[in-house]
């Protein structure tokens, strides 16, 4: 499937061959709420009433606001969440965004794509990380 434009054009998302969604944030973004909920709707009308495993490269993502942090409790089509970073930055923003007591999925961070889908791809539900 072609990749989606999401809201603003911040970020693309894409149904892959493998069932996997993947969501990748543009250069230096700044996340917002209305981002957030723009990428939920995205994600619920490819999913299409079904849920799927969820990778979020964050790599190039500069800041997530308290406002789009507040939206990330609120439940997608997402089975499960892996956010994908290379840099401290990355896990600093990771972080932020987990540090909700309650996620709608489990969710984890990960340096490395191929761990992340190895863990996304799991039959068995792991516990969420933050």
């Amino acid at each position: 499937m072609k990749p989606i434009t999401v809201g603003s054009g911040k970020g693309m998302v894409e149904l892959t061959d493998g069932d996997v969604l993947h969501l990748v944030w543009g250069p230096h973004t700044v996340l917002l709420a209305d981002d957030v909920h723009d990428a939920m709707a995205t994600i619920n009308e490819l999913a299409d009433g079904a849920e799927f495993p969820l990778l979020i490269d964050i790599t190039n993502t500069k800041e997530v606001t308290r406002g789009a942090k507040a939206v990330f409790s609120t439940k997608c089509a997402a089975s499960r969440i892996a956010l994908l970073g290379t840099s401290p930055v990355s896990r600093v923003i990771a972080n932020f965004a987990m540090s909700r007591r309650t996620l709608p999925s489990p969710t984890r961070f990960f340096t490395s794509k191929d761990d992340a889908m190895s863990w996304l791809v799991q039959a068995q539900p792991p516990e969420t990380l933050a």
